[in-house]
């Protein structure tokens, strides 16, 4: 077996934060060692991460939070994706003239969930104030940060667009008409005077659950959501389609959005349980490539060899067939997950899996769901196929600069764990709101403009996201915390280093380091919500032997380049209290810290 490490993990026992910026890492830990928990660090992270990675998250975005609280012995899913706004009907998006929704624009958008879950985490189990969570991100957007060279080249490949259709953003993100180079430092004004002006306002409350209500208020009730919905009465603005939009959603939907606790969707794996969020998010299909995978040796694969990718490769191809025709929000929807889980029907899918790579999308058929099943593979069908690389496109009809998602994991002295995987609100997603200085999500693309399935567009309905952080426990304690931004790559990343850690003996990093690799053989969850049969991306470290291997069985292998896909983290509390975090090397701009 080879392994690839770079760099040692990170050890302690006061705390460990990970995330994928090295400024918000630090942010993080100065909370701990201000006399916060993980909850106070993780919520200072987030709001602080939307300033400083603008192009993969912002303040109007979405969060899905899995969390252990160590005094009530409580884990818990945190769920801040927010829903269609009252608005978005099929109906009205067919009368745009639209068969998908674009991945961009003003009708892209659903409720901004990320702030009231983060809000309500801090609440509810944070001690510091919200003085004491805010002022990072405020410091950072009135004094500037060195702008990260994917968001200096997301900002200049959009430009020309910004100046001719979307003239708010081209202020805010290209100040006095230039784009911002890498490492320049960059402001954000208006935000800051945003946030400032909430904190000003919810301090006016005494106590300090009322004045992070007062914040929520303030958001959602007050004068933000005053500013998003006067903007979006008056504008209309260029999208994915081709053509000029206005939005749906009004102040009236913000006012009555609440985030909310869930409890999450776990399954056993050897002597490890793994928590997930719901089928509202892509989580579950992780749960089901390990049920499948159950019937292989995969300790006696090498976790950087042929044997080991075309398994967990094939597993997840199977698994995210079912995402496709079984999630969605189980508010509206049944999704038999008990029955997708359950070894009866995992063993005959495991038959399934053969020597050869397979070009098939083959999602199961339980008895009931046959319509469903039928009508979901017809609308796929209709989608199509790609002849190009498929990620999340937020702007890839005008520019190669797409969005994406960022995360981080915390663990605190007392072994209070929080993992979380903000998103949404890129600078990509929607033109700036000139009063307030963010960006409204794109969401709704992963809702389907058809009738009658689990992801049909529907008012008050959750996108089956594809944001999915993970907590896992070894034998019944609370262990480890991981996840990585990605979008439909999430979960499979997650996979390879969940499988290596348990079975190949690695720390955190050198897990972390291995070559990775995914598949868009199933549906994209983005516009054009399109697939690559047999696709196999493999990262440039594996081995030749081990790519030749792997088309010799028929994969339609695209190498990239060494240290180029994922970007992973993770972090793990021992029996003894021992905390241990990675963090990937890729982008260098991930970092671990801990004491």
């Amino acid at each position: 077996m080879s392994t690839f490490t770079t760099r040692p993990e990170i050890t302690g026992s006061f705390g460990v934060v990970t995330s994928t910026h090295w400024i918000a890492s630090a942010v993080g830990m100065s909370i701990l060692e201000k006399g916060g928990n993980a909850f106070d660090a993780a919520v200072a992270t987030g709001l602080v991460l939307q300033v400083l990675e603008p192009h993969l998250n912002g303040p109007a975005g979405d969060l899905p939070v899995i969390f252990h609280n160590a005094q009530r012995n409580e884990t818990k899913v945190l769920c801040a994706q927010g829903p269609a706004p009252a608005g978005a009907t099929i109906a009205r998006y067919k009368a745009e003239g639209l068969d998908l929704i674009p991945g961009n624009g003003l009708l892209a958008t659903v409720i901004p969930g990320a702030f009231d879950g983060w809000m309500l985490m801090l609440r509810d189990h944070g001690t510091l104030s919200l003085r004491d969570v805010l002022e990072p991100a405020i410091y950072y957007a009135e004094k500037g940060q060195p702008m990260l060279r994917g968001a200096a080249a997301a900002i200049a490949g959009l430009e020309d667009f910004f100046e001719a259709e979307w003239p708010t953003s081209h202020e805010t993100w290209l100040p006095g008409g230039r784009a911002p180079e890498a490492g320049e430092m960059f402001r954000n004004p208006v935000l800051a005077e945003t946030w400032t002006r909430l904190l000003k306002e919810a301090e006016g409350a005494t106590g300090r659950e009322r004045q992070i209500d007062a914040a929520r208020d303030c958001f959602y009730r007050g004068f933000i959501a005053e500013e998003i919905g006067r903007f979006l009465e008056t504008t209309e603005v260029m999208d994915g389609s081709g053509s000029r939009h206005k939005g749906v959603l009004t102040a009236d939907d913000l006012a009555s959005y609440s985030a909310a606790y869930e409890d999450p969707l776990t399954d056993d794996y050897h002597d490890w349980t793994i928590a997930k969020t719901g089928p509202w998010g892509q989580g579950p299909v992780m749960l089901q490539s390990l049920a499948l995978l159950r019937g292989f040796d995969i300790a006696g694969m090498d976790p950087a060899g042929p044997e080991f990718v075309h398994h967990v490769a094939e597993a997840m191809k199977l698994a995210y067939a079912d995402r496709e025709v079984y999630y969605g929000d189980p508010n509206f929807v049944d999704v038999p997950m008990s029955r997708l889980l359950s070894e009866e029907y995992n063993s005959g899918r495991r038959s399934l899996i053969s020597d050869k790579a397979s070009f098939d999308l083959r999602p199961g058929t339980l008895p009931g769901f046959e319509d469903q099943v039928s009508r979901n593979m017809a609308v796929i069908e209709r989608a199509g196929v790609a002849n190009a690389g498929l990620y999340e496109p937020t702007m890839a009809h005008l520019s190669e600069r797409r969005g994406d998602t960022v995360h981080l994991d915390i663990i605190d002295r007392w072994g209070n764990m929080v993992s979380a995987t903000p998103s949404g609100g890129w600078l990509q997603s929607s033109p700036v709101i000139p009063a307030l200085g963010l960006c409204l999500n794109s969401r709704a693309q992963m809702f389907w403009l058809e009738e009658g399935l689990p992801s049909s567009l529907e008012p008050g309905k959750r996108p089956r996201t594809t944001l999915t952080p993970s907590l896992a426990f070894q034998e019944g304690r609370p262990t480890l915390a991981f996840g990585t931004p990605g979008g439909d790559q999430q979960d499979q990343w997650q996979l390879s280093l969940f499988l290596r850690l348990v079975h190949h003996g690695l720390n955190l990093q050198e897990a972390i380091d291995m070559p990775l690799f995914h598949t868009t053989h199933f549906p994209t969850s983005f516009h054009p919500r399109q697939r690559q049969p047999g696709h196999l991306m493999a990262e440039g470290n594996f081995s030749a032997e081990t790519i030749d291997a792997l088309r010799a069985r028929g994969h339609l292998i695209d190498v990239s380049g060494n240290w180029t896909v994922g970007r992973l983290t993770a972090a793990r509390r021992e029996a003894d209290g021992t905390l241990r975090a990675g963090a990937t090397p890729r982008l260098m701009q991930a970092y671990a810290v801990g004491r």
